[in-house]
């Protein structure tokens, strides 16, 4: 190649930025063209994005990247200089055509030619890494660029606190938006929402809402995003009422709610389960003609889905064909798991087979729903024949996938198998790359050595190596997490293989995962089941040695277990330790509280651990059921009922194990009264209850001495039918057969004034902790009325 770059420098004094595009655009022929664009990218003054994009234009159209490539090569060997820019418009082709990998060599290649990239070069490459979701290269990248004395500006600072919010690393993205003001750079609208939504979805809107405050006052106006993220954040939040609030004041900033906004609403009105103002919502977007999307539709269909709704689910996706949206796989998926979810499988199946005829098809989440569904109904060999057929279509299981299927194996005691399927996992699709990994010199086993030895390549100026091996590592599959593990280790501990347990225990640290709570509740919980307590409260001191503090569930294990063992004082004062651990602002209530259980005095006590749970806005019901139940065991039903009443009082629903406890104790004891009281509030509060509760206190009813005893028997039927209860189905032979001998159950489904009269009279009965006394005249009045039917009926 002729060095025409030296004749060229004496040109300098005459050209302009102009003349340079000129001669760019109507070259003698491309490769000169190529050359005096690189030569002319090192003088500052002729730099223009319009010799950029012409060049960019060139490379796309006229097909000259082979070209580009071998003049940058000749004028590397002629020992002519290359700027950066000649670099950047070649990455930003490559990324253009998706050819990342050729734009990640590019990069890497610029050393060889001495050439340092710019803050826009490597703003470009720190955008793809994210997009990729390699965080830890692209803050090592970020950590290079510094050492190379290339200042970063607004937009390097915005792509990687998206990238660390995105990837729920909130805390490290503020400490670089306080870096990036620190430095002078002001924040502009893209940063802050980046911001304002990474703090959203980390739950903290209130912070996310004082920011939106401090964006406005800075000058910076928000955008419809901004505001979106917002709405969105205090909905998922259930926090729908504050929601409309701040809209209204969007309102009058000019914001015109868009189908996004819409979306975040309608959304957070069915996680609040208010159907009713979805709906009104839905008609008023309408109404504004905004016109529903895909992604809306997707929020629709699955809120009715979750509601038991899928009938009407399904109905929007034919709506929503008609209307001319194309529903995606995405639609199809909140379908499937609807129908998987209520376990009509074949159902899910037929839509699943369906996708393929609307141009898109099954995705690796599609399967890892029917797989999940197919699981929880016990069908794991179904699943394991969805597992084949998706690895056979070339559609790799994620760690969902396996998860599902691992758990759905180890519940039907298929350990062997699930095992095998786990390792399969660890290995995943590159089984020379794991090996070479995990058994070659640098050791890779977890996410520090991996960690360290992307650092090195870096360090190296190997960026693109790094990137190789990572995107080789994600294209293999998802290796067994914390959750695989922690599935794996229940498997055993349900069958009493402590010693297979124990050995996923050690392994999952050698390869430098943390037991987290669930692996060590998961370990004391089996061994407890197998009376090995002395082992279990080792695990249990021997996981706050090894930094892993208990949380809430592992101490109610602990305290279950000391209850069935009668342990009632203990237990209380486990759970005690617990809260001074958590509340030690707390520690002369907690205080007072203890010396209240020393003295036996549980109604005290519990008052006052409700008392600092509302007020500190942490309530937990787990401790005062696990007390209830403990209290029946020990025979203190008195106590119990106490703790009962009290829940009540406070507006407490309590569950149905609670009340089906107390009710078993009650009769037990021969308190039928009280034991009546707690069914009636179940019924109030809907629950279904097994068979024998209501059969055991209609019995003891039947039987009593006097009309009160039947008369109440025929008010708890009413009760009964009213909220759901299949008398049919529920009442046993011998509860029948009793019912049947008095004229009750004739009485109760034959006469539908009984029903209404009953509901009416509902009110004039006491409630919990309350006597039950309907007036004599309104009791007299309506079993009257009733009779009397019923005698007519019997005669006709």
């Amino acid at each position: 190649m002729n060095p025409m770059e030296p004749a060229l420098e004496p040109m300098v004094p005459f050209l302009s930025p102009k003349i340079v595009t000129s001669i760019i655009q109507n070259p003698p022929n491309p490769q000169l063209g190529f050359r005096f664009f690189i030569w002319a990218s090192n003088f500052k003054r002729f730099r223009a994005w319009e010799s950029c994009d012409l060049i960019t234009d060139l490379l796309i159209n006229q097909n000259g990247l082979e070209l580009y490539c071998q003049t940058l090569e000749a004028l590397k060997n002629g020992g002519i200089k290359v700027h950066n820019d000649a670099f950047f418009v070649l990455i930003k082709v490559y990324l253009k055509m998706g050819l990342t990998d050729k734009a990640m060599e590019t990069f890497g290649s610029m050393r060889d030619f001495d050439c340092t990239p710019d803050v826009y070069t490597y703003n470009m490459i720190l955008d793809v890494l994210i997009q990729k979701n390699f965080l830890l290269l692209a803050l090592t990248v970020y950590t290079r660029m510094m050492k190379l004395n290339c200042l970063p500006n607004v937009a390097t600072f915005s792509i990687l606190i998206d990238g660390l919010c995105k990837s729920g690393n909130v805390k490290d993205a503020l400490h670089l938006f306080d870096e990036m003001t620190q430095r002078g750079i002001l924040p502009d609208a893209f940063t802050y929402c980046v911001v304002i939504s990474g703090l959203c979805r980390s739950k903290r809107v209130d912070d996310a809402y004082r920011l939106f405050d401090k964006m406005k006052d800075s000058g910076v106006g928000p955008d419809f995003v901004t505001c979106n993220a917002l709405l969105n954040g205090f909905c998922m939040l259930d926090r729908v009422d504050e929601a409309f609030s701040l809209l209204r004041l969007f309102e009058k900033d000019g914001y015109v709610l868009d189908v996004r906004g819409y979306s975040c609403l309608i959304r957070g009105l069915f996680r609040a389960k208010r159907y009713e103002d979805v709906q009104l919502l839905y008609r008023k977007m309408i109404e504004d003609n905004v016109k529903p999307d895909v992604y809306l539709y997707t929020i629709m269909m699955k809120g009715l889905a979750e509601a038991g709704k899928v009938r009407d689910a399904l109905g929007l996706l034919n709506e929503m064909t008609e209307s001319g949206v194309v529903p995606d796989t995405v639609c199809y998926n909140v379908l499937i798991k609807g129908f998987c979810d209520m376990g009509l499988l074949s159902e899910a199946r037929s839509l699943q087979l369906e996708i393929s005829r609307h141009d898109c098809f099954p995705n690796v989440k599609t399967y890892s729903i029917l797989i999940s569904g197919m699981c929880r109904n016990g069908l794991t060999r179904d699943a394991q024949e969805i597992f084949n057929e998706m690895e056979k279509l070339g559609c790799y299981p994620s760690a969902v996938t396996f998860n599902s299927l691992i758990d759905g194996l180890c519940k039907t005691g298929q350990l062997e198998k699930a095992h095998l399927l786990f390792y399969k996992m660890e290995i995943g699709r590159n089984p020379s790359l794991f090996l070479r990994l995990s058994q070659g010199p640098s050791h890779v086993l977890d996410s520090a050595s991996l960690q360290k030895m992307v650092e090195q390549l870096c360090d190296s100026g190997l960026i693109h190596k790094a990137y190789r091996i990572l995107m080789q590592l994600a294209d293999s599959g998802d290796a067994p997490g914390i959750y695989t593990y922690n599935i794996l280790v229940n498997g055993f501990c349900k069958l009493g293989n402590f010693n297979g347990a124990y050995k996923l225990f050690r392994e999952m640290q050698f390869k430098g995962l943390s037991p987290d709570t669930v692996t060590y509740g998961t370990l004391i919980n089996g061994l407890l089941r197998f009376q090995r307590e002395e082992d279990a409260y080792k695990v249990f001191d021997q996981m706050e040695k090894n930094g892993c503090t208990p949380d809430a569930a592992v101490y109610r294990t602990m305290m279950t277990w000391m209850c069935r063992r009668m342990e009632l004082p203990r237990a209380f004062s486990l759970w005690l330790k617990y809260l001074r651990n958590i509340r030690s602002q707390e520690d002369e209530a907690i205080k007072a509280i203890e010396g209240y259980f020393e003295k036996q005095e549980v109604e005290k006590a519990v008052r006052g651990l409700l008392e600092m749970d509302f007020k500190l806005n942490d309530f937990d019901l787990g401790p005062y059921a696990i007390w209830l139940i403990g209290l029946c065991q020990t025979r203190r039903v008195g106590e119990a009922l106490k703790i009962f009443l009290i829940l009540e009082e406070y507006k407490v629903v309590i569950t149905p194990p609670c009340c089906v406890k107390l009710i078993y104790f009650l009769l037990k004891e021969g308190n039928l009264d009280r034991a009546i009281d707690v069914f009636l509030y179940t019924i109030e509060k809907g629950y279904l209850l097994r068979r024998r509760v209501a059969n055991r206190i209609l019995t003891k009813l039947v039987r009593r001495k006097g009309e009160m005893g039947k008369d109440r028997a025929i008010y708890l039927l009413c009760r009964m039918k009213s909220v759901g209860y299949d008398l049919d189905a529920h009442l046993l032979p011998w509860t029948k057969s009793l019912l049947h001998r008095h004229n009750i159950q004739e009485m109760v489904n034959g006469v539908p004034e009984m029903n209404s009269g009953c509901v009416e009279m509902q009110n004039s009965y006491g409630r919990v902790g309350q006597p039950w006394k309907p007036t004599v005249k309104q009791r007299r009045k309506m079993f009257q009325l009733a009779r009397r039917k019923y005698a007519g009926m019997k005669n006709s």
